[in-house]
């Protein structure tokens, strides 16, 4: 017996039934590979010549490959039999390792914080008493910006697990109104980031401490701002009536992946503004 896949063609069976789904050749991986090589590439460039050609490119070659890579996934969820329970699992395991990968990013990280924060004589160019932040540097307050921004992820991790409670209730207007609201509070989120950023008395280039500083809180802006992507997605597809109580791994997906940001955030807010905190900004 023949196995016919979502776009009508035939494959020789094995002759064994299992209830994988075996995908047709695709593009996207090989692309994505080179987007990302070129997004890397483009981070170098950028940060060491101020030339952002390659960085754009890198953008707009990786944001391709995701929508239509993710549009190929939402049209085989949407054919009877191809999303198994067998294959559903294995998204969540693919998902559950990809995040599990995000966290070692966040671990080399915060092991360069530690690193400089408990051992500032390893600073380049330190003398006499090291200390940490170095002499001369001013940090943020910890209790302004970072703090309403720690309120304001906290509450968001609250309301998406509202949206995910209302899914499964099939209750779709209040699915609608707790994620709409979710991604409000990540796009405030941003926005806080970005005048906290225009405040900064450091810049980029300015020694140990804003390398970390802004590798540690530019990044998890970067996943915040995936994240509120991601939501959108789910939101639109909400409204379209994507989901159903008994199969949204899409919107789980998105929610994991938003604790995950809301975890790391608190870890930044303890540690990086908190415990790892010099002089603050004057008034």
């Amino acid at each position: 017996m023949d196995i016919v896949t979502h776009q009508g063609t035939h494959a020789a069976s094995s002759g064994l039934k299992q209830p994988y789904h075996l995908v047709n050749p695709s593009p996207w991986p090989i692309i994505g590979a080179f987007g990302g090589g070129l997004l890397l590439a483009g981070v170098v460039f950028a940060a060491h010549y101020g030339n952002y050609l390659m960085l754009g490119a890198g953008v707009a070659t990786v944001a391709l490959v995701m929508a239509m890579w993710w549009r190929d996934v939402l049209t085989e969820s949407s054919t009877p039999g191809l999303h198994s329970p067998v294959v559903r699992l294995g998204l969540r395991y693919g998902m559950t390792l990809f995040i599990m990968s995000e966290v070692m990013f966040f671990v080399g990280v915060f092991w360069a914080f530690f690193h400089f924060a408990l051992y500032p004589e390893h600073v380049a160019g330190a003398v006499g008493v090291a200390s940490w932040p170095p002499a001369g540097v001013h940090t943020f307050d910890a209790f302004r910006i970072p703090l309403l921004n720690t309120m304001i992820l906290l509450l968001s991790g609250c309301t998406v697990t509202w949206a995910h409670h209302s899914l499964i209730e099939n209750d779709r207007k209040s699915l609608i109104f707790a994620l709409g609201l979710t991604i409000l509070l990540g796009m405030s989120f941003t926005t806080l980031q970005a005048v906290e950023y225009s405040e900064a008395p450091f810049h980029l280039s300015g020694g140990i401490y804003p390398s970390v500083f802004f590798l540690a809180t530019g990044f998890h802006g970067f996943h915040v701002i995936v994240g509120t992507i991601f939501l959108g997605i789910c939101w639109l597809r909400a409204k379209a009536g994507g989901f159903t109580s008994t199969q949204h791994f899409g919107f789980e997906a998105a929610a994991w992946y938003w604790h995950f940001v809301d975890v790391v955030w608190l870890f930044l807010f303890f540690f990086v503004y908190i415990w790892g905190a010099g002089v603050p900004i004057a008034e």
